[in-house]
C-alpha cells in the first residue's frame, strides 16, 4: 500500500446515501482488511469529526461512517430520537451497503451510548466495541447539559455553522433520558473485547464540576468493566475529541481491539 499524499490524510472519502423507511441517510464506505468498523457519532456530530483518523483506520477493515438523522446530507431529523430508532435505522443501513455482521462498533459521546444499546440488543452481531470519550448510562451532568451551550462548543470544534447539525443535537439531547432506559431494559451487555479511550484533560469547570469529572472518570472505568476482555486508555492530551487530537493513538488501540476481535473464539 502507498503512502498517503498530504492532501489525502485526514481527507474523509465521498459519500453516498440509501433510501430508509424514515428518509435518506448519508454514509461513506472505504478501506480493506480483516474487520467492519462501524463509527458512531456523537449528537450533532458530522462525518468529518472522524478525518484524522483517515486514511490509517481504512487499513485495520472497511469502514462505515455515517450521519444521522438531522445532520448534513440526511434526512430532517424527527422531533426526537431516542437510541432504539438510531439502532434500528443504521442495522437497516448496514444492511442496504452490504455489510454483513459482526462489526467492529466505535462510538464517541452519545454514540458510545447507542454502541452499548446495539450491543445488547442483538449481541450475535457485534464483535467488539470501542467506547472513545463515550457517555455511560448515568452521566447525568453530561445528559442534562443545556443544548445551546452544546450547540456553541460544537460549532467552535467542527467550524461548521449550527444548521448543519442542531437538528440533530437538539433530537438526541431530548431522547436522551429515554435511550438510557432502553440500555438498562436491553439485557446484559455481550462478553466481547471492549476499549475504553478517555480523554485525560479535565473540561472547564463550567461545564463539569471537579465532583462530577472524578465521578465520570469512575464510571468510564466501568464501561471497561463491562466485559472481562476490557482495556482502558487515558488520552492525555485529549479532552473530549481524542480522535482529532490523539488519532495515532486511537489508532492504536482500535488495531488491538480488531486483533482481539479476531482472535476470540467463536
Amino acid at each position: 500500500m502507498t503512502a498517503p499524499t498530504p492532501d489525502e490524510v485526514g481527507a474523509m472519502p465521498p459519500s453516498d446515501t440509501i433510501a430508509t423507511r424514515n428518509g435518506e441517510l448519508e454514509y461513506t464506505l472505504s478501506g480493506d482488511g480483516p474487520a467492519t468498523i462501524v463509527l458512531l457519532n456523537g449528537a450533532g456530530m458530522t462525518l468529518e469529526g472522524w478525518s484524522a483518523l483517515y486514511p490509517g483506520i481504512e487499513q485495520l477493515g472497511r469502514v462505515f461512517a455515517w450521519n444521522r438523522f438531522g445532520v448534513q446530507g440526511s434526512a430532517d431529523a424527527p422531533a426526537t430520537q431516542d437510541g432504539a430508532a438510531v439502532v434500528a435505522s443504521l442495522r437497516e443501513l448496514l444492511a442496504g451497503a452490504g455489510l454483513r455482521p459482526p462489526y467492529v462498533l466505535v462510538g464517541h459521546s452519545l454514540g458510545g451510548l447507542h454502541a452499548n444499546l446495539f450491543a445488547r440488543l442483538h449481541p450475535s452481531e457485534v464483535a467488539a466495541v470501542l467506547f472513545l470519550e463515550a457517555t455511560h448510562p448515568r452521566d447525568q451532568d453530561v445528559l442534562e447539559q443545556d443544548g445551546e451551550r452544546l450547540k456553541r462548543g460544537l460549532t467552535k470544534v467542527l467550524a461548521q455553522p449550527p444548521r448543519e447539525f442542531e437538528a440533530n443535537l437538539h433530537a438526541e439531547m431530548a431522547a436522551a433520558a429515554e435511550t438510557v432506559d432502553e440500555v438498562a431494559a436491553a439485557g446484559r451487555f455481550p462478553p466481547v473485547p471492549v476499549a475504553v479511550v478517555t480523554g485525560g484533560m479535565d473540561p472547564p469547570k463550567s461545564l463539569l464540576s471537579p465532583e462530577a469529572v472524578q465521578a465520570r472518570r469512575e464510571r468510564q472505568l466501568a464501561l471497561a468493566r463491562l466485559s472481562p476482555h476490557g482495556e482502558h486508555v487515558v488520552a492525555q492530551r485529549s479532552g473530549h475529541f481524542p480522535q482529532r487530537s490523539e488519532p495515532d493513538l486511537v489508532l492504536r488501540v482500535l488495531g488491538r481491539l480488531v486483533e482481539r476481535a479476531q482472535s476470540a473464539p467463536d
